[in-house]
């Protein structure tokens, strides 16, 4: 018996059987039913030719049928593929190719995306649309419906052996450039990302039935809410912890900060997950604005706010902390390359030591220096984050980017290494400085874009802000900041330069201020970059 994400699933079902597992709107199904219909999903794939190593793309709003269809993928053997639903043709067509596609899960109000890359993919053979409230036309493109391909497939689970070798690949966009797919075993992603190693503790899981185990001794049931896209990997890997030890997920299909309220007292949810002041910052602002203007809510459930994938700046989480004194906040580092780095529990007022947080550096994880060797604590060695042991087999179809972040070090080991600077403190923690593909080289001094981001933000003027670097004669590169002014505010770069100066060294201070109406992110809250640096230079 190994750690197979299908097989472990199977084992939760059994445990919680009678037990709430998703809440999708006004759905619910108990785990139970659940997995049966995660088995007639699968059969009907195994039916239709997908089988061990085909992939199947889901390429849709969060959903039940999302995390049905990634289930059923993995219980036939076959490789579930993220797709961002905000993607325009020519990155759809790209991926599409890209990941191989043999079978696609859809909502149907994308059907006509679909229609106008589908020529560029011949493998794909399968095609089943979510009904998502459109009524699209699908005859053209020869798709079921979901609910008819369900209604065909037997509720038994599917008599095939599973390996903990089963792939798993997450496709990630990152800051530039097209996504690329990162291509795991399922052991290694259940250790690395699906809380196979206790993020705190750092004590990992001995078997797999190890947590369905300690989910049928227990008399309770943890109710989380998955609040960013499911084809993002962290909203995904959140997805299947949560399910795999037998807790109640509540999904929703698109962020609007007031329902989400709504659905945290109406479900009595006990834990979140969030992007960083991409999804922080518009929910503790929304609850502020109803509590002034007289509105109660009971939100005494909630004990657990957690953050990764993109910057929670200390003033927001200051905020959180002072509306939910009694609740945990954390903060965490990684990648979809690597895994978990590392988690920062939060208080209040604490002192922002780089671009990210600081944190107790996760098993496995270390910061190499530029010959590949540990950097040595409070030396001030700028180096990047690196994980060992369980991580990816390396980027889908692409030997030359797998052969850049997956490399071996001076101590003969081999680590992920994305790309992520840091520093390493007196006491061992991690530092994040940010991601060198957006570092700005300032007459030879490096600037992080999240560090002055950081700043930037903590001005009561700035609602959002990104920082890119601009040519400049004389320095190579000037720093620019990109702001969303608060409404009824309009910041200078003159007051924006004194508050700067008292947090960050003069040279990372932005010289141009480009005022926007909206900060571009993506889907999962990243900044984007690319946008940011057209808006700077007027390209």
């Amino acid at each position: 018996m190994g750690f197979n994400l299908a097989d472990m699933l199977e084992h939760a079902a059994d445990a919680a059987a009678d037990r709430t597992a998703v809440v999708d709107r006004d759905r619910r199904c108990t785990y139970a039913e659940l997995d049966a219909r995660i088995n007639r999903l699968a059969h009907h794939l195994d039916a239709s030719g997908i089988g061990p190593g085909d992939h199947v793309g889901i390429y849709a709003q969060n959903s039940l049928e999302w995390i049905e269809a990634m289930f059923a993928c993995l219980k036939v053997r076959a490789v579930p593929v993220n797709i961002n639903y905000r993607y325009v043709t020519e990155e759809l067509r790209y991926l599409f190719e890209n990941a191989d596609l043999a079978g696609l899960v859809f909502d149907r109000g994308y059907a006509p995306r679909v229609a106008e890359v589908r020529d560029r993919c011949p493998m794909l053979r399968v095609l089943i649309a979510i009904d998502d409230g459109t009524d699209e036309d699908l005859a053209d493109l020869g798709a079921r419906t979901y609910d008819e391909a369900i209604s065909t497939g037997d509720p038994a689970r599917p008599a095939i052996e599973r390996s903990p070798d089963d792939h798993f690949i997450i496709y990630t966009g990152g800051t530039t450039g097209m996504p690329k797919g990162v291509q795991w075993r399922q052991e290694d992603i259940f250790f690395a990302l699906c809380g196979g190693i206790n993020a705190l503790t750092r004590e990992r899981v001995t078997s797999p039935t190890m947590q369905a185990e300690l989910a049928a001794a227990s008399p309770g049931q943890l109710i989380f809410h998955i609040i960013p896209p499911l084809m993002h990997g962290a909203a995904q890997m959140a997805t299947i912890m949560n399910l795999l030890q037998g807790n109640a997920l509540v999904v929703v299909r698109q962020f609007d900060p007031t329902a989400l309220w709504d659905e945290i007292e109406r479900e009595r949810i006990n834990s979140i997950l969030i992007v960083g002041d991409a999804m922080g910052r518009p929910l503790i602002e929304t609850l502020e604005a109803e509590e002034a203007a007289g509105r109660v809510r009971d939100l005494s459930c909630l004990v657990s706010i957690s953050s990764s994938a993109a910057v929670f700046s200390q003033t927001v989480k200051d905020r959180f902390i002072e509306r939910f004194p009694n609740a945990v906040l954390t903060d965490s580092i990684g990648s979809t390359e690597g895994g978990l780095n590392g988690v920062l529990m939060v208080g209040k007022g604490e002192v922002m030591r780089g671009g990210g947080p600081t944190v107790a550096p996760g098993r496995d994880t270390v910061v190499l220096d530029d010959e590949l060797r540990p950097v040595e604590p409070g030396s001030g060695v700028v180096g990047k984050v690196a994980r060992t042991g369980n991580i990816p087999l390396g980027y889908y179809k692409d030997p030359e980017k797998t052969a850049v972040v997956f490399v071996t070090g001076a101590d003969g080991v081999r680590y992920s290494m994305p790309g992520d600077f840091a520093t390493v403190e007196a006491d061992g923690t991690i530092t994040l400085l940010g991601r060198g593909s957006v570092c700005i080289n300032s007459g030879g001094e490096k600037v992080f874009p999240e560090e002055v981001e950081q700043a930037l933000k903590a001005h009561p003027d700035v609602f959002d802000a990104v920082v890119v670097g601009v040519p400049d004669e004389r320095w190579g590169q000037r720093v620019a900041a990109v702001v969303q002014a608060r409404d009824g505010r309009v910041p200078t770069l003159e007051a924006l330069d004194a508050h700067c100066r008292t947090m960050v060294a003069s040279y990372k201070v932005p010289r141009e201020l480009h005022l926007v109406d909206e900060i571009q992110r993506s889907p999962s809250g990243k900044p984007d970059y690319p946008w940011a640096s057209k808006v700077a230079t007027g390209g």
